[in-house]
């Protein structure tokens, strides 16, 4: 027997996604759209001054550089994104805009940024925070890319984690949102830094539909966070939504995914791998 959940409802990845709701809750209890909702929310965490892995104020790649990724997805299927954007506070608004005044899903790099400044978005200094330059710098004494597994709390709590993220710092990822309306339609937003110290040039599965973030307004929507490449691997918000298409609920449709993704890796490997997926069902 299906039954019939209440809505609006919001959703979101890790402590960081408390206020992001509150945000997001202020549009839906009004009747707002699930679109505006997801845009409002994540746009808290991007702008919160000591964030390790969201916006401009998070960790740097190897070179010294925040890049961000983001994408947005509505309820008519349409999606955009931006991938490997820096100088740009709110890259959810810019994946917004991209959905919707060009013909094109995602845009890269400095077309990104040129295409945002050209929307009227002000390009900002391109300098660490304090919190993240100290993080970088104590990376620079080693220069090893050694990811650790994503924990919401670090202090005292992770003896494997290398000093700078064991100093109370917040040692997550992505923010994924996603959200019903009064009316019954779904949204979803996904915004993130990637991975602390990365390559240059690398880019997750956060602005990536289908990967990060993906939303089929007749079944459900689904968002992930952890480690990007593995949820790339196996396109893992489409599966879940999938499953859920299938007849799974959603906890169960997430567990699917996940398990894909642990049986094509080793018993070895997989101790060093974190992914988490949220989704709702219509």
């Amino acid at each position: 027997k299906k039954s019939t959940g209440k809505k609006p409802l919001v959703i979101s990845t890790w402590d960081v996604g408390i206020n992001a709701n509150k945000a997001a809750w202020k549009i839906l209890k009004t009747n707002g759209r699930a679109l505006d909702a997801v845009e409002a929310g994540v746009m808290v965490t991007e702008a919160e001054k000591v964030n390790c892995c969201v916006g401009l104020n998070a960790y740097p790649d190897r070179d010294g550089h925040v890049t961000l990724d983001a994408s947005i997805m509505d309820e008519y299927g349409n999606a955009g994104s931006v991938a490997f954007i820096e100088r740009i506070k709110h890259p959810i608004s810019v994946a917004r805009l991209v959905m919707e005044k060009t013909p094109h899903v995602m845009l890269a790099g400095s077309g990104a940024q040129q295409f945002a400044v050209e929307q009227g978005f002000p390009l900002e200094p391109d300098k660490l925070s304090d919190e993240a330059e100290k993080a970088y710098q104590e990376w620079l004494k080693k220069s090893e890319y050694k990811p650790v597994i994503n924990i919401e709390n670090t202090k005292g709590q992770n003896a494997f984690a290398p000093a700078y993220l064991n100093d109370g710092l917040l040692n997550h990822d992505t923010i994924g949102m996603i959200a019903i309306d009064a009316q019954g339609n779904l949204s979803g937003s996904c915004t993130t830094s990637g991975l602390a110290f990365k390559m240059r040039g690398r880019v997750g599965d956060s602005p990536i539909a289908g990967a990060g973030l993906f939303v089929d307004n007749e079944i459900g929507a689904a968002v992930s966070t952890g480690v990007g490449e593995e949820v790339m691997k196996v396109c893992g918000t489409h599966i879940v939504v999938e499953a859920m298409r299938s007849g799974m609920q959603p906890e169960d449709a997430c567990r699917f995914a996940v398990e894909r993704i642990v049986k094509r890796n080793t018993a070895e490997k997989i101790k060093d791998i974190q992914v988490a997926f949220i989704a709702i069902d219509k």
